[in-house]
């Protein structure tokens, strides 16, 4: 017997005591579907063939959709605990200075957004107390402010408004470079006058308005019932 035989039958074999091995072999299993089509010639049709690549066309298809939708829920993850890291920082302060310092410095670094502002309507905006350290994160706006600034995106009916940043961004956040915006009203309770939770990214598509809104949702829930406490 030549070694070519010999190599022949030690291969025979190890297929018929494993071939499961060659059916999850995808390119053996087409080298085998090639060499049996021109086997059989141009004029046989061979449905089985046909049928596999068919078959190997879903395949590809749904190994696409599997890879998307996991690439989508580790997303989803890693913005939940983005939150949940968010929210626990916002909950650990002890006084209202320490509450809005943390909420312009390590709450705007987790949820990684350049700037964070929290704009409180005041009927004597012009006359209210300043709170020195506090300026790049608390806004006193004049009444009104809040339900004009939120009005002029198109999807205004939202509670949290995913958008383009406008002109009117600069002088919100003081910077210029701020190319997108997520606005979060925050309702202070009865006979109080509205608040505005807004964060700024220099990134253009940072917030869209296309984008799920679930997230920014429940930190916005936290950080309003987290005011209230401070402002009662």
């Amino acid at each position: 017997m030549s070694s070519n035989e010999a190599a022949a039958d030690k291969l025979r074999e190890a297929i018929l005591a494993r071939p499961e091995v060659i059916l999850e072999d995808r390119d053996v299993m087409r080298a085998l579907v090639g060499a049996n089509d021109r086997a059989m010639g141009d004029n046989v049709v061979d449905m089985r063939g046909l049928a596999m690549e068919r078959l190997e066309a879903r395949l590809d298809r749904l190994e696409d959709v599997h890879r998307t939708v996991l690439a989508a829920a580790y997303e989803n993850l890693a913005g939940m605990n983005q939150i949940h890291r968010a929210v626990l920082r916002l909950l650990e302060p002890r006084d209202f200075t320490a509450f809005l310092t943390d909420l312009g410095g390590e709450v705007a670094e987790i949820l990684r957004v350049d700037s964070v502002r929290l704009v409180l309507e005041s009927n004597l905006s012009g006359e209210a107390p300043r709170h020195a350290g506090l300026e790049e994160v608390l806004v006193v706006a004049d009444a009104g402010f809040v339900g004009s600034y939120i009005a002029r995106a198109q999807d205004n009916h939202r509670t949290v408004v995913l958008r383009k940043s406008t002109g009117d961004a600069e002088a919100l956040f003081g910077n210029g470079a701020i190319a997108s915006e997520a606005l979060m009203p925050i309702d202070l309770g009865p006979g109080r006058l509205p608040a505005l939770l807004a964060m700024g990214s220099e990134e253009p598509n940072k917030f869209a308005p296309g984008q799920a809104t679930d997230l920014l949702a429940f930190f916005a829930a936290v950080f309003e019932r987290a005011l209230r406490r401070w402002l009662e």
